[in-house]
């Protein structure tokens, strides 16, 4: 252990930084003028077909939310330039990112508020060629109101699911809708959904046609522990404008938190294991992996998956915080093992993800390191393994604000992670590969947030939904 780390790790022994799965974060938006992009031979932003087409080459953009006012900024990534900065009315706000990566998302739960803006690059097909367009950040009018505290966003394949947990105290129920960029360019009024009769506290994955969802039944019949949490699947068929029930898995899953899916399978968090549903046409098969002594009497409650990646990583942990578990779960062999490398003592997740490519797993921790793990084939089995660590704070992060944290987001068009640091005041880039931080984007403010806004790369998927 190196002297660095130990230090780190003495100077949060009075202070630890937990991860809010689920925000309660209220915000509205409050609309500037754009700022104007002067000309440079490309009418990018009239949407129509220019010839050939026509590619940009860029690092894409960096949505950041402070955490001591209520703005979001936004930054050039190719020369660290603020664009825009807008004013926002609540001062508590959570930041997530459009299916395709050209719409910043601002969630008010307790609002009941869903706002949108345009990062200002984003790609068209035009068939024959495809077309990039680059533009200012704007304020988009479309906003949704309409559902009961918007809490699991979920993206996938150009899809995003928004699940809405309904309200109790104010007899409003859950319901699931579903949108692309293309809905929020148009605002679409009627978005396809779903609708229950109930609340509940759960998670819907879109795929294709289909939209997998969790299921609250009565307390009669459930076997969740938690009143409003879900403990089956249901899968949802679209046709003829909206989605409807088809299929129920048979299998249940206790306390359903946290759902992920791959090329194959899509995964639910269970407080007995994983349930794992197969698609075959339009049919679904379920199975469930059993939990292994390594997790206790934790849950899973949260599970990451990448398009190219054969695993999924669980993370289970419990409701007090503490220690979690990080478990490797393979579909093909409904297995699950503990990953070899484990947070250190003392040592908090804050943020995790897959990279762009899937190649990598990261996982940001509150002593300020980002662990890059990468996955290896031993034996026929997939075992993921730590890469290296990069030190991304020179702070002492005893002094971190109290409620902060450092924050991650990754960037879908090469090999780079951003990692914002509140006490700095600065956000760096880590190059992947390299285990290298490669740049800085210096702030006037701490940040609360961040997400990346972009042209991703473009990937050939070989299945269909």
């Amino acid at each position: 252990m190196t002297k660095l780390f130990k230090l780190k790790l003495i100077a949060l022994a009075i202070s630890s930084t937990l991860i809010t799965a689920c925000g309660d974060a209220e915000t509205n938006i409050v609309e500037k003028d754009p700022i104007a992009v002067p000309d440079d031979g490309h009418d990018h932003g009239d949407g129509g077909d220019h010839g050939d087409g026509y590619t940009i080459d860029s690092l894409g953009r960096l949505a950041v939310l402070a955490a001591d006012s209520n703005a979001a900024s936004f930054f050039d990534l190719d020369d660290n330039k603020l664009l825009e900065t807008f004013t926002l009315t609540h001062d508590s706000n959570t930041l997530s990112v459009s299916p395709d990566f050209r719409y910043a998302l601002i969630a008010s739960r307790s609002q009941d508020y869903l706002g949108f803006i345009d990062g200002g690059l984003w790609r068209e097909d035009h068939g024959a060629h495809l077309h990039d367009y680059e533009q200012s950040p704007v304020l988009s009018s479309y906003e949704l109101t309409s559902g009961s505290r918007p809490t699991h966003l979920v993206n996938h394949d150009g899809k995003l699911a928004i699940f809405y947990d309904g309200d109790a105290d104010s007899g409003t129920t859950a319901s699931v809708a579903v949108l692309t960029d293309n809905d929020i360019t148009n605002a679409t009024a009627a978005l396809p959904s779903i609708s229950y009769n109930i609340n509940m506290h759960g998670v819907a994955e879109p795929r294709g046609e289909h939209v997998l969802s969790t299921i609250r039944r009565d307390d009669a019949q459930s076997t969740s522990n938690a009143k409003i949490l879900p403990d089956q699947v249901g899968v949802y068929h679209f046709h003829d404008g909206e989605y409807e029930l088809e299929q129920t898995l048979e299998l249940t899953c206790p306390d359903l938190h946290g759902a992920a899916q791959n090329h194959d399978t899509i995964a639910f968090g269970c407080s007995d294991g994983v349930l794992l549903a197969h698609q075959h046409n339009d049919e679904y098969e379920a199975v469930k992996v059993a939990n292994i002594d390594a997790v206790g009497d934790l849950r899973i409650g949260r599970l990451y998956g990448h398009e190219k990646s054969d695993t999924f990583i669980g993370i289970a942990s419990g409701h007090g915080g503490g220690a979690a578990v990080l478990l490797s779960i393979n579909p093909s062999d409904a297995e699950m093992e503990a990953l070899e490398w484990q947070l250190a003592d003392g040592a908090s997740a804050v943020s995790y993800s897959f990279s762009a490519n899937g190649e990598h797993f990261l996982v940001l921790d509150s002593l300020g390191f980002l662990n890059v793990l990468k996955a290896h084939a031993h034996d026929g089995h997939t075992h993921w393994e730590l890469a290296g660590q990069v030190d991304i704070t020179e702070q002492d992060v005893k002094t971190m604000p109290e409620g902060m944290s450092f924050s991650m987001t990754v960037a879908q068009n090469g090999h780079f992670a951003y990692v914002a640091d509140p006490i700095a005041q600065h956000v760096v880039q880590v190059h992947l590969e390299d285990l290298e931080v490669e740049g800085e984007l210096e702030l006037t403010f701490p940040p609360a947030a961040i997400t990346w806004l972009g042209i991703a790369q473009e990937e050939e998927h070989a299945h269909e939904h």
